[in-house]
C-alpha cells in the first residue's frame, strides 16, 4: 500500500501540491485525473522519491520511504516517465534489461532469471519479435511498450506511470490498461482520458490547482457538477447496450452557471 499525507510542494515561490492525501491499497489501481498543470506528475514523482515534498510524508507499506536507499526503493516501485531514453545506441531487449538493475550486484553478470524476465515483459506488452532491434528505429508507440516492459521487467509490487496510454492506438491503449489493472500489487496511473480511466481504475483522484478535490469509485467521482468545475465541459453519461458505461463531453454554453468548487 503507498499512503501520502498532508503534502504539500512548491517551485519557485509556486505551490504545485497543497495538502494532498491519497491511499493506494494493495491490488487497486488509481487513477489520476486532472486538467494540466493539476499537480497529477508532481504528486506521481513525490510517490516514488524522485523529488521530495515541503512538508507532509509518504508511506510505503508502513515505512516512511526516506527510510529506503535509492536501490532498496528500487526494488518496491517500478516507474513509467514521461521521459523518453536519452541513448538510442541499445537494443530493445538491452534497454529493458535495464529493470533487473536493482536485482543485480554492481559487477554481476546477467542470470537466466533476468533473460526470462526481460523477455516475458517484451512478451506482455507484444515486442518479443522486435527484442532485437535498435530502439532508435521504433515508433513512439513501440517506445511506450518498452518502457513499460522495463518496468514490468523490475518485478516490483507497485507500479507508477504517467501517461502509459500516450502515442498508443486504441487497441494498444485497451491491452496495456487491461494488463496493468490485472497486475497485482498497487498501481497508479495518470491519465487524461477520463472514459479509461472510467473502465480500468478501481478508483480515481481528481486534481486541480495542485489540491485533490474528489476521489474514490469512478461512479462516485466522474459526475457532471464534478467535471464542470475541474474541466470547465460538461458531461453526460451514455450507457451501451452491452452496460459499458461512455462519459460524452462538450463546452460548455454561454449561458451555463458555472459550478463553484468545494473541497
Amino acid at each position: 500500500m503507498i499512503s501520502a499525507r498532508n503534502l504539500h510542494f512548491s517551485r519557485d515561490g509556486h505551490v504545485i501540491l497543497d495538502d494532498v492525501d491519497l491511499d493506494v491499497p494493495d491490488g487497486e489501481t488509481v487513477g489520476l485525473v486532472g486538467p494540466n498543470g493539476s499537480g497529477k506528475t508532481t504528486l506521481l514523482r513525490l510517490l516514488y522519491g524522485a523529488s521530495a515534498p515541503d512538508e507532509g510524508t509518504i508511506r510505503l507499506d508502513g515505512t516512511d520511504i526516506t527510510e529506503f536507499r535509492q536501490r532498496q526503493l528500487a526494488r518496491r516501485i517500478a516507474v513509467v516517465p514521461q521521459e523518453r531514453p536519452t541513448t538510442y545506441s541499445q537494443t530493445l531487449a538491452d534497454m529493458v534489461m535495464l529493470g533487473r538493475m536493482p536485482h543485480q550486484g554492481l559487477i554481476s553478470s546477467h542470470t537466466k532469471s533476468d533473460y526470462k524476465a526481460v523477455i516475458d515483459a517484451l512478451d506482455e506488452v507484444g515486442l518479443l519479435p522486435l527484442a532485437e532491434r535498435h530502439i532508435n528505429s521504433l515508433s513512439g508507440g513501440e517506445m511506450q511498450r518498452a518502457l513499460i516492459a522495463r518496468a514490468l521487467c523490475q518485478q516490483t509490487d507497485h507500479l507508477l506511470l504517467d501517461e502509459p496510454t500516450n502515442h498508443l492506438d486504441l487497441r494498444y491503449q485497451l491491452d496495456v490498461l487491461a494488463m496493468i489493472r490485472n497486475l497485482e500489487g498497487t498501481k497508479v496511473v495518470v491519465l487524461h482520458d477520463l472514459n479509461l480511466a472510467a473502465r480500468f481504475c478501481d478508483r480515481i483522484a481528481v486534481m486541480a490547482n495542485g489540491r485533490i478535490v474528489a476521489s474514490g469509485k469512478p461512479d462516485q467521482v466522474l459526475h457532471g457538477d464534478l467535471i464542470q468545475s475541474v474541466y470547465q465541459v460538461s458531461m453526460v453519461r451514455l450507457r451501451a447496450p452491452g452496460g459499458q458505461v461512455h462519459l460524452s463531453f462538450d463546452r460548455l454554453s454561454q449561458a451555463a452557471p458555472k459550478t463553484e468548487l468545494h473541497s
